[in-house]
């Protein structure tokens, strides 16, 4: 057990506080804290529930998720991803359905860091990751047309093409100031950054434009309208539990635990990334269950760890889980003081937030670039988003993870029927052992796809680091998927920022039409790739006998 759930805080207790990195870490949590407060009511009242379940979620599950979990840095709290989930559950179990869920949800993410999935959980190729965010994002855009557009309908279908009808046939009733106080909105998200980055857009909206729609009067509903007076304390909640009906929430708490733990694995990898740090996965996993567990019994929604935030922490300094701690912090002091003047934030102005929110999470840019990727990958991002975007997200997960297997098993056997002999470079140099001083060589041994691709960047990264010149061989590489492709592309921007010189040699024409379409070709220079070690080898050479080339 102690193997497997080893939170960071007492890591970091334990090799003892810096004061100035203490310092770093409670003004990180401050600003992270300020970051959150609109996020999480926006997330809580676009899943359907009231303001202040958001705030709830941000600060206990954000304060477990920080002292247990497995990352230095990780924020946690509401995400976008679990609007759509949380906004149908209520709907159709009602809040009592919802905390159900959420418990057994965190059970099970208990039970896959026991079982030490956590490593497993990363694999999930990133066609699949892309297509269901993606699809996320459009069904999130669309339920926030009402409040953007100000349009007078009681009850928005549930269903995506039912939702665009109705807000159709409303259109001549849109209500101006609130469109107006949306797209206001939008733009001070997007363009505060060219003033500031220390305070977010979506707060610097929000303070802006709250207090103009209270003192003129503006005719827009807000949270008061819809929820009432946002409570400035906390209630234990014990839901009503009909155990026969209990089946009936397997498949949503499943949902909430897979996509909680790929987005909170996926957070960590990219705080890992930006700190040179690197997470327990297993651990991560135990401590979002464990959050997941409690949170619910104070109101709270599902949470994990919020890649935004994450990012937001790192860059302000914050470095321990103490950072994280703050913010949840910070979250509490506000709703008890200030959370009475939240209730006058006007609903067109979450809408405006969120329909940033939704725009950062579809990653079009990745779309557009595995759509121009191999007919396996393009099949499982469309699957996946249009049964996010037209059906359930549920659905949408368990079909994308039993198209990848089979899809997986599929090309494994088509490559297998193929003679690796033909991709390989024969003139070629065995002998590593008299390697000059500043040269490492790495070579990879098989397939570069989602299940193999982490390993081998980070192999990669930990040798190219050690070096000046990096060769990786790629001769028995005899294909690369889109998964495999982002994670090499971040290794070798990595390697190229610390002014690590990467040389090719080896790749097959399949691999190199690849490279091109990913724009690979951006990063390493043609004069770089070789169809021969021996080639290679020789460039090396030249490159350590004479450093000025290198920055050539």
């Amino acid at each position: 057990m102690n193997t497997i759930f080893k939170p960071k805080f007492f890591t970091v207790l334990k090799s003892g506080l810096d004061k100035k990195q203490l310092s770093n870490d409670v003004l990180s949590g401050i600003v992270v804290g300020i970051v959150a407060l609109p996020l999480a009511i926006a997330f809580a009242v676009a899943s359907g529930v009231s303001p202040e379940k958001g705030l709830i979620t941000a600060i206990v599950a954000g304060f477990l998720i920080s002292l247990l979990g497995g990352s230095r840095v990780q924020i946690g709290g509401p995400t976008g991803a679990f609007i759509v989930i949380v906004y149908g559950i209520v709907e159709k179990y009602g809040i009592d359905g919802l905390i159900i869920s959420t418990i057994l949800a965190g059970m099970l993410l208990i039970i896959f860091g026991l079982l030490k999935l956590g490593t497993l959980l990363k694999y999930f190729p990133l066609s699949l990751v892309v297509g269901f965010t993606s699809g996320i994002a459009i069904v999130i855009f669309s339920t926030q047309i009402k409040d953007a557009l100000g349009l007078p309908i009681d009850k928005v279908p549930s269903e995506f093409h039912e939702k665009w009808l109705v807000y159709f046939s409303n259109l001549d009733h849109i209500n101006w100031e609130a469109f107006t106080l949306t797209a206001i909105t939008i733009l001070i998200t997007v363009f505060s950054k060219k003033i500031t980055t220390k305070i977010p857009g979506s707060f610097i909206a929000i303070i802006l434009i709250t207090p103009l729609v209270y003192l003129l009067k503006i005719d827009v509903p807000t949270i008061e309208s819809f929820f009432g007076t946002i409570p400035n304390n906390f209630q234990i909640t014990i839901p009503e539990i009909q155990w026969n009906q209990l089946q009936n929430y397997v498949a949503p708490a499943m949902t909430i635990a897979l996509l909680g733990g790929i987005e909170s694995l996926l957070s960590a990898v990219v705080s890992d990334g930006m700190i040179g740090g690197k997470h327990r996965s297993n651990t991560e996993l135990i401590a979002q269950g464990i959050a997941n567990i409690i949170t619910p019994f104070f109101g709270g929604i599902p949470a994990t760890g919020a890649i935004a935030r994450t990012a937001t922490n790192v860059k302000n300094g914050g470095r321990t889980p103490i950072s994280g701690m703050v913010h949840a912090m910070t979250l509490l002091l506000i709703m008890l003081f200030l959370g009475q003047w939240a209730k006058l934030i006007p609903m067109s102005c979450l809408a405006g937030i969120l329909i940033v929110v939704a725009y950062n999470m579809s990653e079009w840019r990745s779309f557009v670039s595995i759509l121009k990727g191999s007919y396996f990958d393009i099949l499982i991002l469309l699957t996946t988003f249009f049964i996010t975007v037209f059906f359930d997200l549920t659905l949408a997960i368990e079909v994308g993870v039993v198209l990848s297997a089979i899809l997986f098993m599929k090309r494994m056997a088509d490559f297998s029927e193929k003679r690796i002999d033909d991709f390989i470079d024969t003139d070629v140099i065995e002998n590593y052992s008299e390697l000059p001083a500043g040269l490492n060589i790495y070579e990879i041994s098989g397939p570069l796809f989602f299940a193999s691709a982490r390993r081998y960047s980070e192999a990669i990264e930990e040798i190219g680091l050690k070096c000046e010149v990096l060769i990786i061989r790629m001769r028995h590489v005899s294909f690369i998927d889109q998964t495999g492709l982002h994670n090499l592309k971040d290794t070798i921007k990595i390697l190229k920022n610390k002014n690590i010189t990467i040389l090719l040699s080896g790749l097959n024409p399949q691999v190199k039409t690849k490279f091109e379409k990913y724009q690979l070709n951006d990063l390493i220079q043609e004069d770089h790739i070789f169809d021969s070690f021996n080639k290679a080898t020789q460039k090396a050479f030249e490159l350590l006998s004479h450093p000025s080339k290198k920055r050539e």
